[in-house]
């Protein structure tokens, strides 16, 4: 079988291109990245270190908006599951550089679902599932908790929120019309080892190492649904071996072979409690000093732009339908972010 796997040098992507070719003898990988600066190169080239040496994973470098690039990779590799998780994250650098999002988040996903279309030309079996990352920015100004994919999400609070509920509709209109099976997955606040300089435990760790002040927004009123990486990269292993079954309705046309499903801890944690724990294990790491002063590099401030206060997942689906539940605590994948940040830093 082969798998295409977009932003493969990413966080999430390659934590599950390493899962995958150490658990499936019976696989080869395609990765897709254009490893862009959006932050520290030297991370993502890390990350493709880990399985470069595989010789059943292929890297491809380029960028998902590149439409010719798209075509030649399905042509020539055949995927039968294809993991689209590249897209340009982050909900503030969306206020600064709104392009890079249409260009990613927009124009390389519609090159990927017309790519999942075209699959099927001239009687081919084509694409068996499509799944694709959403993100819990999606619920936006949502004042109901826990957020349920039931929920209606059409108050964006950011301009990346709005691509990702738009990669939902695409999916939905393309399950549609092609009877593509599609599984778009919201995630929440995905930390872990070789993680995002750009999320906030990793850019507290570097403001403290070098004795500057964090900010805690909200006034450290925010709750987060921290989910570990190790745990969302089982629950996209189990919704990748399980697409939507294709099935007609009354009228005889397909009934949209699409899910959507929220993957989190639904344990939300405050933010100052999570800012206590780091600091632990920081310093149980040797990141930081026994007598580090932590009170005096801390700041508290008031609520960004395009920030919400909470987010939280109600799993229930997601457990129901593939008997499945993240379960590291926040300490233990804390420290072992904390662990990994001295071999790489120090």
């Amino acid at each position: 079988m082969n798998i295409l796997i977009t932003g493969a040098a990413g966080f999430i992507g390659s934590n599950l291109v390493k899962r995958l070719l150490n658990d499936r003898e019976d696989v080869t990988v395609i990765g897709l990245d254009s490893v862009n600066d959006y932050y520290d190169v030297s991370i993502k080239k890390w990350r493709l270190k880990q399985v470069a040496s595989n010789p059943r994973f292929v890297f491809i470098k380029g960028n998902i908006a590149d439409r010719r690039l798209v075509d030649d990779t399905f042509a020539k590799y055949i995927p039968e599951v294809v993991v689209n998780l590249a897209a340009q994250a982050g909900v503030r650098y969306s206020i600064s550089n709104p392009d890079a999002y249409i260009e990613s988040n927009i124009i390389g996903f519609y090159n990927i679902l017309e790519a999942c279309r075209h699959s099927y030309d001239d009687g081919k079996l084509g694409v068996r599932h499509l799944v694709y990352a959403s993100s819990s920015s999606v619920y936006g100004s949502n004042k109901k908790v826990p957020y349920s994919t039931d929920d209606k999400v059409d108050n964006p609070v950011s301009l990346y929120a709005a691509t990702k509920k738009s990669n939902e509709l695409m999916a939905h209109a393309y399950s549609k019309l092609y009877n593509i099976p599609s599984t778009g997955l919201r995630f929440f606040t995905v930390y872990g080892p070789a993680g995002r300089p750009d999320m906030a435990y990793f850019g507290f760790t570097n403001k403290l190492i070098k004795g500057e002040s964090i900010k805690i927004f909200n006034y450290g009123n925010c709750m987060r649904d921290f989910t570990y990486v190790d745990d969302i990269i089982e629950g996209v292993i189990r919704v990748m071996e399980k697409a939507p079954k294709r099935q007609n309705g009354e009228d005889g046309l397909p009934i949209p072979p699409y899910k959507v499903y929220n993957i989190g801890n639904s344990q939300p944690e405050n933010l100052l409690d999570f800012v206590q724990i780091l600091q632990e294990e920081l310093i149980r790491a040797g990141v930081l000093p026994a007598d580090y002063d932590f009170e005096s590099h801390k700041e508290l401030v008031s609520m960004q732009p395009g920030d919400v206060p909470v987010t939280y997942a109600d799993t229930t689906p997601l457990e129901n339908d593939f008997d499945f539940k993240p379960n590291t605590s926040l300490r233990e994948g804390l420290h072992k972010f904390a662990v990994w940040y001295k071999e790489f830093y120090m």
